[in-house]
Parts: C-alpha cells; sequence; structure tokens
C-alpha cells in the first residue's frame, strides 16, 4: 500500500489522514495556566477516563491545542492514544503572553522559532513526541507586540516544516488582521491557517471574508452559554455551507478547565458528538456534517512535511 505524502503528525507518529475518523480538531487533554487558577486539567486518569467517553460517542481523533509551556504533559499522549484507541495531535506554539510568566516569555525571546520547528520536528522535550500543529492567539480585535512576535515565529516555523498554524482569536474578534498578517505579510498559504473561536463572535460577513482566503474557520468551543455559541452555531455554518465555504469548516470542543470535562459533570469531550453533531446535521445534513468533521479536518492538519 502505497504511503501518502502528505501525513498528520500524531503523538505515535505519522499517519495516513484517512485513518482520523470522526475529529474533534480543537481541544485540550491537558491544560494549566494562572488565569484559570484551581481548574487544571492535568490529571492523567481523568484525561484517560474522557478520551474512552469520546471514543464511545464515535469518536477516532482529538487536536490538543495546549502549546508551549502550558502543561501539555506530552510524555503522557502516546500511552493514552494506545489504551483508548483515539489518535491524538500535540502542538507547539505560544498562547497570549497573560498565560505566562514575564520570565518564560524572556527566556524564549531569542529564538522562539526554533523551538517550535525542533518541537515539529524533532519532540518536546525529552518525551520524543512531535508536534503536528503551531498554536498562536491574538487579542480582543486586535494583534499586540506578543501577537506579532510569535505569529512571525509561526510562520518561520511553517515555512521551514509546513506545518499549519492554528489561531485563538479573542472572543472570535480578529480573524481579518491574522489573516492580514499571516498571508499578506508573511507569506503563509491561507490553507495552512485554522482560524480558531469563530462561533463566538457570529459576524457572518467576517466569516465569508475568512473563508473565501482560504483559511479554515474553527467553530470550537460549544456548550458556553456566555459566548453565545450553540444556538447560533447551525446558522453561521448553515451560512457558510450555502455560500459554498462548507470545505473550510472545522468542529472542536476546546475543553479547557476541570470542572468542563464530562467525567466531572460537564460536557466536555463527548458533547460534540452527543449534541453538537445532531443539531448540526438538522441544519446542514449528513453529508456537509461528516465533511465538517470527516474529511475537512483530515486535510487541515495533513502535512507534506519538510
Amino acid at each position: 500500500m502505497k504511503t501518502p505524502s502528505a501525513v498528520v503528525r500524531s503523538v505515535q507518529g505519522d499517519l495516513d489522514p484517512a485513518r482520523l475518523g470522526t475529529v474533534d480538531a480543537h481541544d485540550h487533554l491537558f491544560f494549566r495556566s494562572p488565569l484559570l487558577p484551581g481548574q487544571e486539567l492535568d490529571d492523567v486518569g481523568l484525561a484517560r477516563r474522557e478520551l474512552a467517553a469520546f471514543a464511545a460517542a464515535g469518536g477516532g481523533t482529538v487536536v490538543q491545542w495546549t502549546p508551549h509551556g502550558l502543561g501539555r504533559r506530552a510524555a503522557e499522549l502516546p500511552a493514552l492514544a494506545q489504551a483508548t484507541g483515539v489518535r491524538i495531535v500535540a502542538a507547539t506554539g505560544l498562547h497570549q503572553s497573560a498565560h505566562y510568566p514575564p520570565e518564560l516569555l524572556a527566556e524564549r525571546r531569542t529564538d522562539l522559532a526554533g523551538l517550535f520547528v525542533r518541537e515539529l520536528t524533532e519532540g518536546i522535550a525529552a518525551s520524543g513526541v512531535r508536534a503536528g500543529l503551531i498554536k498562536v492567539a491574538g487579542g480582543f480585535h486586535a494583534l499586540d507586540a506578543h501577537a506579532r512576535w510569535t505569529m512571525r515565529a509561526a510562520a518561520e516555523a511553517h515555512h521551514a516544516t509546513g506545518a499549519p498554524i492554528a489561531v485563538h482569536h479573542e472572543l472570535g474578534t480578529g480573524a481579518l488582521d491574522v489573516l492580514d498578517l499571516l498571508c499578506g505579510e508573511l507569506e503563509v498559504p491561507a490553507h495552512r491557517i485554522l482560524l480558531g473561536h469563530l462561533n463566538r463572535s457570529p459576524d457572518f460577513v467576517t466569516h465569508r471574508e475568512a473563508a473565501r482566503s482560504g483559511a479554515y474557520l474553527a467553530f470550537d468551543g460549544p456548550s458556553r452559554a456566555q459566548h453565545a455559541t450553540d444556538w447560533r452555531m447551525p446558522d453561521a455554518m448553515a451560512a457558510l455551507a450555502e455560500a459554498g465555504f462548507a470545505h473550510r469548516l472545522l468542529l472542536g470542543g476546546d475543553t479547557t478547565t476541570a470542572g468542563a470535562r464530562s467525567v466531572d459533570g460537564g460536557p466536555g469531550l463527548p458533547y460534540l458528538l452527543r449534541r453538537v453533531r445532531p443539531r448540526l446535521v438538522a441544519a446542514l445534513g449528513e453529508d456537509v456534517v461528516g465533511q465538517v468533521l470527516v474529511t475537512n479536518p483530515a486535510a487541515a492538519f495533513a502535512v507534506e512535511w519538510r
């Protein structure tokens, strides 16, 4: 059997994109930030149970967007994938500055792109686990100096490796500014960019402009009532599908706190398939939802690695 030239870099090695199955394109098994004290995702046993619940709901792959310095626990990920049968993709990258102590940012100031490249090609720290994407973040309707620094490093690492760049948008804003920087100034191909949290700002005009660029639009973080997600997501995604952009859509859960895990009584990873998928099927149809959960992520995360 011929090995595909484009592969998804999972924590267990490079995979044929056809093996991903149903994909949660943005979530977290482990996450630790000073902005969320007492809500750390750092329990390996609970992560295993959460993955098992996702698998039982029909899930095949989880893409963890936890970047450098926020408790990824990369060394634990291969065993979790092996135990549950769920493929896992890990991230390198850097989040907003508020998530880090100043000394860590100062330490990374000299060779951030080099760090990203090493974690993509050699492995994360001593774990040997290679990242499969780069995660960075913008701000609220703006790109501050930190965002521009990290995005420049991400672009440099992309050009060195081919890795996709996934972007956190604060409350779903700033997507067009991100595209102006990454695609325009830094010459990253739009189809290698994943724009996260666009469901949190239901601006259909911006959504269409972003999709027209060729970037992927990730609708991630459902079940968060304060972000106006669940009840507006079907309309936003239907509008994009009707405009011919179904092939640019991704779906994710973005579980970032202990209380949000399904095994702790929250919605967690299974919610995406248990509750969100039926609503989207009613709005978009089975074929489009299958494209969003299976076909699109297989393309979005597949790379001809350099």
